[in-house]
């Protein structure tokens, strides 16, 4: 797997960081503050397989900083019914 890509995995995932930012707040967080939580998330890179691999233990994927606005909008309505 030497080939394999290596990726920046926040940890803990974001998911989980923004549930929270949201629970404290008492109110959805803005876009500028996600992606200031996502700008400020402590990280670690590792191969692709192992990202997998975490989420498959813990039972979720999490959402993917690329894309962490549109993705905490779809992931909130789930998490938060």
């Amino acid at each position: 797997m030497a080939d394999e890509p290596i990726i920046v995995v926040p940890v803990p995932p974001l998911v989980i960081q923004l549930f929270h930012l949201e629970k404290q707040k008492g109110v959805p967080p803005s876009e500028a503050e996600v992606l200031k939580a996502r700008d400020s998330a402590i990280c670690m890179t590792m191969p692709v397989s192992e990202r997998d691999e975490l989420a498959r233990q813990r039972g979720y994927d999490d959402i993917s900083p690329e894309n962490v606005w549109q993705e905490w909008q779809a992931a909130r309505v789930r998490l938060l019914d």
